[in-house]
Formats: structure tokens, sequence, C-alpha cells
């Protein structure tokens, strides 16, 4: 492989190409420890970023994109919103109608990104150049990463796991610490790829959370787990899952979706004077008010917030529940097994409770003596604003990832309500022709349809026809890619939680909704009532 061909735009382009094309891990693993030996550091270290979700903040607007593409290409706007409509995707929509590139491009990855950030603080006519420019000469599929990258659209479907794999072949790392290298806070606009992955210490970095290890749902009967007292069952709290890190007198906050949150939930701060009793712990963000957990609307509200005042504090206060003991005064427990963590979590937080007390709770294990006892408490877990059980092998590590067999999730059942289908639009995430996404209304007190939530999933592709068929028959307005229909497709709709909503007309605002099921017995009237969600608000 020629050097330019290492550097320019469309050697990244392929690895998007190839990680997005198979769904194989292997096939997965193999494209990224190729992109890593043949790139640039500064390529290598993009990479990274992009596929660890430290993309550009978006630069443009994207009705910017699609005025310019439509300039550029020549087309009425009303196609290029058409050809949107078709492949549900701007970035897409506008490379495959622009005209074929004049000239080529020797830039990198990292250098098109570096030019892309710069353009924050230029005018609307110099970003306009810069991108006319930029399209003169990119081929397609590379217009189409440029594009996503410039609106701040880009997303890749890989997993970390998988990320740290392939770096630690390339670097001959261990797997799970460059996992944990990969975690800790950093940027690719203030840190090489030798500073972050080669000349670099991996024990140094105090904030450092672990891997998280993910529970799978419970997709067999619980008996078929076998003996239950192998078992250990705890409440799947409704909360924020976090690391809480203590090192040296420093105090860390990590939400597992690798954002580190520790000014926003001021109230942990005391346990960084403790002396001694260093740790990392696994738990459940939630607010706790008046000795009773809130619900996560109510953490959502703190979350949401960039400063945090005395009236947040107090009108919801956080505290974590804590799960699970990673690490305790610099060794790591994640090779023990569960029951001797548990043991170890349940006396550390004995010791911390003498000097700061209401902070850090013990998720409680769940005493049961056979699987029907333990289906019976989980019928309570709406009662207690869980989510329903977790349940863990006692002997099991902490592992890194998704792993199936030893950890489970073992949900409540969802609410259902039947609504009428009133709105339909195309997917913007997979490209299909068809209608997908849907939106739904109960009857209100006067007799009419109100909407309440959109969902998708839970249909087959034969009846995702059917229903395609139906809306091009039945269709009353056109609004860009949305179109309103005839309301008389009954579906049923379920949903884990629901909560008050003043922004919304109805009332109300989901959890989790998705479609259960086309209820084609069912004509429009016999669809749920407004009064039935509100009854069920949490």
């Amino acid at each position: 492989m020629n050097y330019l061909s290492q550097i320019r735009m469309r050697r990244f382009t392929a690895l998007y190409k190839a990680l997005e094309s198979s769904t194989k891990i292997n096939d997965k693993l193999e494209a990224l420890v190729s992109y890593l030996n043949d790139a640039t550091e500064d390529d290598r270290l993009w990479m990274i970023a992009l596929l660890t979700d430290r993309k550009p903040k978006r630069t443009l607007q994207s009705k910017l994109l699609k005025s310019w593409g439509s300039e550029m290409s020549r087309l009425p706007d009303w196609l290029l919103e058409e050809s949107y409509n078709i492949v549900g995707d701007v970035a897409e929509a506008v490379s495959l109608t622009l005209p074929l590139p004049k000239v080529d491009s020797n830039l990198s990855l990292a250098e098109w990104i570096l030019q892309i950030i710069d353009q924050k603080t230029n005018t609307e006519e110099e970003q306009k150049a810069f991108v006319i420019h930029a399209w003169a000469c990119l081929n397609q599929d590379e217009r189409f990463i440029f594009n996503k990258l410039i609106i701040g659209g880009f997303k890749i479907n890989v997993s970390q796991k998988t990320i740290a794999k392939a770096i630690s072949l390339v670097i001959q790392k261990d797997e799970n610490k460059v996992a944990h290298k990969l975690m800790s806070e950093w940027s690719p606009m203030t840190m090489t790829y030798q500073d972050l992955l080669i000349n670099t210490d991996w024990e140094s970095d105090a904030s450092k959370p672990f891997p998280f290890y993910h529970t799978h749902y419970l997709d067999t009967p619980v008996e078929e787990l076998g003996p239950p007292d192998k078992w250990q069952a705890e409440w799947k709290w409704d909360g924020l899952r976090s690391q809480l890190i203590k090192r040296n007198k420093e105090l860390f906050l990590w939400s597992s979706d690798q954002e580190l949150v520790t000014d926003k939930y001021p109230e942990f701060q005391p346990l960084a004077a403790l002396n001694g009793n260093d740790f990392v712990i696994d738990g459940e963000l939630v607010v706790l008010k008046d000795d009773e957990i809130r619900p996560f609307i109510e953490l959502q509200k703190r979350s949401g917030r960039k400063t945090i005042g005395k009236k947040m504090l107090t009108d919801y206060p956080c505290v974590i529940i804590a799960y699970d003991l990673l690490e305790h005064e610099g060794e790591d427990l994640r090779g023990f097994p569960l029951h001797e963590r548990h043991y170890r979590l349940e006396k550390l937080i004995r010791d911390i409770s003498e000097s700061c007390n209401s902070l850090i709770f013990l998720s409680q294990s769940i005493s049961f003596s056979s699987w029907k006892q333990l289906s019976d408490i989980r019928n309570d877990a709406r009662g207690k604003r869980a989510k329903g059980l977790i349940l863990k092998l006692k002997n099991s590590a902490y592992k890194n990832g998704r792993y199936k067999g030893e950890w489970w999730k073992w949900n409540t059942d969802p609410y259902t309500i039947d609504a009428v289908m009133l709105y339909a639009q195309k997917s913007q995430e997979n490209g299909s022709n068809l209608f997908s996404e849907f939106t739904f209304a109960v009857w209100a007190n006067d007799d009419t349809l109100i909407p309440f939530t959109k969902a998708n999933g839970g249909l087959t592709e034969k009846e995702l026809k059917g229903i395609n068929a139906f809306i091009k028959k039945n269709t009353i307005e056109r609004f860009g890619p949305v179109r309103s229909v005839k309301p008389e497709l009954v579906f049923e709709i379920e949903f884990e939680g629901i909560n008050e909503s003043k922004r919304h007309k109805c009332g109300v605002t989901l959890r989790s909704a998705k479609i259960k099921s086309w209820r084609k017995e069912k004509s429009a009237k016999e669809a749920g009532i407004l009064k039935d969600l509100i009854q069920l608000i949490e």
C-alpha cells in the first residue's frame, strides 16, 4: 500500500464501509487492525476518537448542507428533498446528488477534521466556500463521511471491546488495560497517539474507570438457569449506571456511556477527603428523597443542567446504590468471585457511612429459595420504583463488556396499550425506503385522537410492506418526510415507564416505547384512552 493511500480520506472511508457492511466481530477486528497498521499516527488517533464518540461538535446546520448541495448539483430543492426522504439521511442524499469531483485530494482524515473544526469561527460565506471546495475534490463515499463529520452526525457500528482488542493486537498491550485507557478523559485535540497509547504510564491516571460489565435480557425461562442457590438477585434500579472512583483524595463519577459527570453531582465531593479507603464502585445513580427513590425523570432534571444550584441539590438529592466493588486500596478485585466482592463492598460502605452518611447505599441481595418465590418478588418491582431484577452467578468475575450466561436482567412485564397510527416517517438510520417510524394516538375525553408517542420495531418485513401499502393509499397530508394517514390502523404499544410531561399536549411521556404487535382485528374506536395512561403515571 503506497503512502498516499495511507493518508487520504479514502483509507478511512474504506474502514467505515468495512465496519458497517459486516456483523461479524472478526471482520471488524481485521479491518481495524489493518487500518491501525497502515495509517499515520494522526489518523490513527482520530479514528480512535471517532469510534469512541469523541467526534467534533456540529459545525453546520444540515439545512445549509442541503441548500448548498442543491446549488452545486443544480437540482431543485424539492428533488433533493425527495432524495432525502428516500434515503433518510441528509449526508447521504447530498453526497449522492453532487457531480463527480474535478480534482483529487491528498488530505488525511486528521487534516480534514482539523479544517472542519476551524470552520466554527468562519462566516457563512467562508464556510460555504470550504464545503464546495471539499465536495469538488472528494469522491462520493468520502463526501458522505465529510458531510457526517461537519453536521455532527457521525456514528459507527462497532463495540468498544472490539476497538480495544484491535489496538491491543497492534501495540501489544493487555486488552483490558487498553479498554481502561480509552475510557479515561482524553481529547485528540490535546493528546497525540504516542501520548495516548505508547509513551504512557498505564497505571497513573487516577480518573480512569473500568469498562462496564453489561447484563443481557433474560431470554429463557428463569428455571433453566439451574439451582437458585447459585445465583444472587438484586433490584434493577431505574437510574444512571455509574462508576464512583476515589483515588489519592480525588473523586470522579463516570456514566456508563463514558461521560465524566463529576461536576454535576457535587454532593459526593466529601468522599474525596476521607483518609484511606480508595475505591471504584459500580452502582446506580438515583434521586433519593424522603427515603424514597424518585422517578428517573427527576434525575434527568439534574443531568440536564450545566450548573447545579442549592435548590436543585435540595429538590433532587442524589445517592449511589452500590452494586459492586471493582477496586479497593489500589487492588483490582474484578477477578474475585462476586460473593467476595459483595462482602468487601458491604464492609466498605459501613466504613464510609461513619464519616459520610447517606451518600452510598448497598444494593441488598434478595433472599429467595425458589424461582417461583423470586418471580413473585419481581412482581413488586414497580412498587419499589425498580425496573425488575438483576441475576448474577455468585462466583462470577467482573468482566469487560457483554458476556452471556452469568449476568441477566429480568425486567418486569412492560405496560401495553392499543393505539391508532396517525403519522408515518421513513427511518433516518437504516436508509430503508419503507416507512418504519410511526406516531400513535389514543382517545381523549372529548372523543378526539391525541398523539402520545412515537414507536417502531416489533414488525415483520411483510407487515411493514403491508403498512406501507396502506400509507400510500391513505395519505392525507405530507410534511417533508412525514405523512399523515387516515386513523384506521391499530397497534399494541409496549413501554417500560410513564411520567407526567408539561411539554407534551397529551400530558405524558413514555419510556422505551416500541410496537409489540399489529392489531388487525381491532378498529380505531377500540383503541385505548388517555385516562388509562394517566392512571399509570409513576
